[in-house]
């Protein structure tokens, strides 16, 4: 359809939600362009677990907590690399965003004890991020999320964030970011020695 439309017309569009080069099958798309020698260029979209965080106003990372984000999904019709199942990404105990997953979350639970994270651990889910007027936002834990997604009747199309960062904004004994203390010199600012003890 792609090849047809474009040897026809000067610019065809091919607009999906979320980001191309995530989960998208966009190589698969890209090739017969290719052979076909038409120019193709990819603007970046906003993946789901950026704009579920924003929408839950969560953050993924925080100073001193969790560093790193793993982009992954639950092994369904297609399997995983070697090295990549849920439980030995879940052992790093990190944030996790979960693709593709939401009809597999009794799995999601096995997988994740079975890593060492506990039942009472925070799990977000949002369905539709970002869309108006469908956007669903969940709360709970790794014991109840499943039968919470059954109540609201979320089915697809939803992201799971599991991470020792979420409910940080109810927290009051957070690391500050380095970014902003006066003592930490950047491009825009040199680090001020006021007040600041050298012992």
């Amino acid at each position: 359809w792609l090849v047809e439309r474009a040897q026809r017309h000067q610019t065809v569009i091919r607009l999906q939600t979320g980001d191309p080069g995530l989960y998208g099958a966009l190589i698969e798309m890209i090739q017969p362009l290719d052979a076909a020698r038409i120019a193709v260029k990819v603007i970046p979209g906003v993946t789901s677990a950026m704009a579920s965080a924003a929408a839950a106003v969560e953050t993924l990372t925080l100073p001193e907590v969790t560093q790193t984000v793993i982009l992954t999904r639950v092994e369904g019709r297609t399997p995983m690399p070697n090295g990549e199942s849920l439980q030995e990404l879940a052992a790093h105990h990190c944030t996790l965003c979960l693709y593709l997953s939401i009809t597999l979350l009794k799995t999601v639970r096995k997988e994740l004890l079975t890593a060492g994270w506990r039942d009472d651990c925070p799990v977000l889910v949002v369905q539709k991020a970002s869309w108006p007027g469908e956007e669903k936002i969940l709360r709970s834990t790794l014991a109840d999320i499943r039968q919470c997604c059954i109540e609201a009747g979320i089915t697809a199309q939803a992201m799971i964030i599991v991470s020792p960062a979420l409910g940080a904004r109810q927290h009051r004994d957070i690391k500050k970011s380095r970014l902003y203390d006066p003592g930490f010199s950047h491009r825009f600012r040199k680090a001020s020695t006021a007040g600041i003890s050298h012992d």
